[in-house]
């Protein structure tokens, strides 16, 4: 399976030469003027030079013993054969350097360029030589991030392949770079696809992974709360640290530890901690709570070495309502979860772990935060499109806390993630974060509905990259413009402008009043139901755009395939999948629609001799009746989803969503086979029943 840390088969060789980017081999081949590179992150510093053709292999080689530079310069090498390229022969170098080698001050001098103390923990600096490309760091992260970026430059495959060259210093704008992903609402990735998922994150300089439990993260001594087949063990979590620490990501564990329990207090064994009966809260009168949080982040902090625990301690709607209600009206409802936060903070802080905690306390009661412990690290979470977002981080400043921004990639309760949202949301947080002094960002992906394919939000994660590692606010329309080519290895510009229709898709249903635009409750929605028909006024007049714009995404995407050979194709089956999603979604309220104006027109002439009625009958439901394209739209997409879904996770909870499949199935077979009573009704009576008898919607007074 192809990913971004793999470039495709087929490219051709590599040959650098001098930092004036002459170029010249024994066939002679002629450099051409550079165009805009196209790089995620984009480096802070660079210099575009010449186009190189490339015809001869690569040798990498690094000088340094250190285990995790011998890791870097072997990665490179297999993203090089999966060029189709030798990085083996005697043709031109690659050269991995520390800075602390009399080379690379050499290098450094005579291209009179500085690595300043700012560059050290991940910086780097490529610098052209002749016959070889210097990737300059004074850390093995840093070496690890130029590596990153060298591989980008190379594009195209096989014989048309070619080498972007150019000068680069960078380094990252925020010190802490992650992805927070929901592993227990619904899907739960296999530890393959999360190491891909690594793998991915850390070619585009994320340098964070943090898995999200609720329930499923198994403990020793708790068999109940991790369901079987769903849940990471401890094998798990150790092979995937290990993994991940070649690619320099930390994993950090975020396990809720306050909110957020409803599959652990749904068991009678912990219903006494439960705020509300069998509820998600914790309450923090008891006593045990404290002892089940202690019981967990031991257990936590012997598997993970990472320096930070995440214990979420979000949304505690419940708080209050039920067994803390007395204590809240004594002391006040964010008063008591100060305490109880501060509490947690106590139980873990023996481990030596810093805690991340989700900041909602900043918009309830922003005075509070400062009743914190110091060195708690706040995480305000804001997922709208704003101009600003200073009021979500002011509190923390002013208590004097470490701050860690958390944007989202807008995927959940979704068919496809509204990117119009993310991009803005992901821009501007972050913007304001870095400017507000925040050390970290963790973008985040939820799957409220236990609906979500990862693989269809890697645009805004991708995006999130780019604007935690570049300075200040982060250009989309360079991203957008270098999303396919770095992804995917797309050099047609296709994959971008489908992305673009998905997107003015979304835009369509947002400017139309719907919130969360092509969303999984308008994809389920029955078309006849009283929401549906108020759903269907707002919809019928940008049906035949939205489909086009969902249309168009698809056979973009084929045309870019059919150009080039491309990577992630995973990727592309998830983009096709929710173009397909949007379009089923414009479908069947049209669809509906044209039942129902068809069975008013039967109704009419129903009882007038060869009339249309019977044909009107047949356009509703035969071979190629309405009723039976809602049925295999349905049946379709399912089969598309549940092939999307096995790709990434483990099978538990996907026949939740396939029932739901199943079920909306049968509503137009059920639909089908009365039509076609209906139609046997007619031969014989010349009459049918009104619509509203049937559940048709009625049109024009039938």
């Amino acid at each position: 399976m192809a990913d971004i840390t793999r470039a495709p088969r087929g490219a051709a060789r590599l040959f650098l030469t001098a930092s004036a980017f002459f170029f010249a081999s024994s066939a002679l081949l002629h450099a051409q003027a550079a165009p805009a590179l196209r790089l995620i992150p984009m480096p802070r510093q660079v210099q575009a030079g010449a186009v190189l053709s490339l015809d001869h292999g690569v040798l990498v080689r690094t000088g340094s013993l250190d285990a995790e530079d011998r890791f870097t310069a072997d990665d490179l090498r297999a993203a090089i054969e999966e060029h189709g390229v030798s990085a083996h022969t005697g043709g031109p170098i690659i050269d991995l350097l520390r800075t602390n080698t009399a080379s690379a001050r050499a290098i450094l001098a005579a291209a009179h360029l500085t690595f300043d103390p700012a560059m050290h923990d991940e910086g780097y600096v490529i610098v052209p030589q002749p016959h070889e490309l210097a990737v300059i760091a004074a850390t093995s992260a840093g070496l690890f991030y130029g590596a990153q970026t060298v591989k980008q430059l190379i594009i195209g495959n096989g014989d048309v392949a070619y080498l972007e060259t150019a000068t680069i210093r960078d380094w990252p704008a925020l010190p802490h770079r992650g992805l927070d992903d929901d592993l227990s609402r619904g899907p739960v990735p296999t530890l393959e696809f999360q190491e891909r998922q690594v793998r991915t994150l850390a070619a585009c300089k994320l340098n964070i992974y943090s898995p999200y439990f609720e329930h499923t993260l198994a403990y020793s001594g708790s068999p109940l709360i991790a369901p079987p087949g769903g849940s990471m063990s401890p094998a798990d979590v150790a092979t995937l640290i290990h993994y991940a620490a070649q690619y320099h990501v930390t994993i950090v564990p975020e396990q809720e530890a306050f909110g957020h329990l409803h599959h652990v207090l749904k068991y009678e064994q912990y219903s006494l901690l439960a705020e509300t009966p069998h509820g998600q809260v914790l309450s923090p009168v008891q006593s045990g709570s404290l002892a089940l949080i202690k019981q967990w982040f031991t257990q936590i902090t012997q598997q993970f070495p990472s320096p930070w625990v995440h214990i979420g301690a979000d949304e505690t709607v419940e708080l209050g309502k039920g067994q803390t209600k007395d204590l809240v009206t004594q002391r006040g409802l964010d008063q008591v979860y100060v305490d109880f936060l501060r509490q947690i903070d106590g139980v873990i802080r023996p481990t030596g772990k810093r805690v991340l905690f989700w900041g909602d306390l900043a918009w309830h009661s922003p005075d509070l935060v400062a009743a914190l412990p110091k060195d708690m690290i706040g995480v305000p979470w804001v997922y709208d499109a704003l101009p600003d977002f200073d009021k979500y981080i002011r509190p923390f400043n002013r208590a004097g806390m470490e701050v860690w921004v958390a944007p989202g990639v807008n995927n959940w309760r979704r068919v496809y993630p509204d990117n119009n949202v993310a991009l803005v949301n992901i821009q501007h947080f972050v913007r304001d974060g870095q400017r507000m002094g925040a050390r970290g960002m963790l973008n985040t992906v939820w799957n409220d509905d236990g609906e979500g394919i990862f693989d269809e939000d890697w645009y805004g994660v991708l995006f999130g990259a780019a604007a935690s590692w570049q300075p200040g606010e982060s250009p989309l329309q360079q991203f957008a413009m270098s999303y396919g080519a770095v992804f995917h290895g797309d050099l047609s510009g296709k994959v971008d402008k489908a992305q673009g229709q998905i997107m003015a898709a979304q835009k369509l249903l947002s400017d139309n009043g719907f919130r969360f635009g092509a969303s999984n409750a308008l994809f389920w929605e029955d078309p006849w139901s009283p929401a549906g028909q108020q759903d269907s006024a707002k919809l019928l007049p940008i049906l035949k755009d939205l489909r086009l714009n969902a249309e168009n995404a698809i056979i973009l995407i084929d045309e870019a395939r059919a150009a080039n050979p491309l990577r992630q194709q995973d990727a592309l089956d998830a983009l096709a999948l929710g173009a397909r999603r949007i379009d089923f979604i414009g479908m069947k309220f049209q669809f509906a629609d044209e039942i129902a104006h068809a069975y008013a027109d039967a109704y009419t002439e129903a009882a007038t001799p060869h009339s249309r009625a019977f044909s009107d009958l047949v356009e509703i439901s035969n071979a190629n009746g309405r009723c039976q394209d809602l049925r295999d739209g349905y049946t379709l997409t399912r089969e598309l989803f549940e092939q999307a879904w096995r790709r990434d996770n483990r099978p538990y909870w996907l026949e939740n969503v396939l029932a739901q499949y199943d079920t909306a199935t049968q509503l137009w077979i059920a639909r089908a086979r009365q039509f076609d009573t209906l139609r046997a009704q007619l031969s014989k009576t010349h009459s049918l029943p009104k619509a509203e008898e049937i559940g048709v919607p009625v049109i024009n007074g039938d």
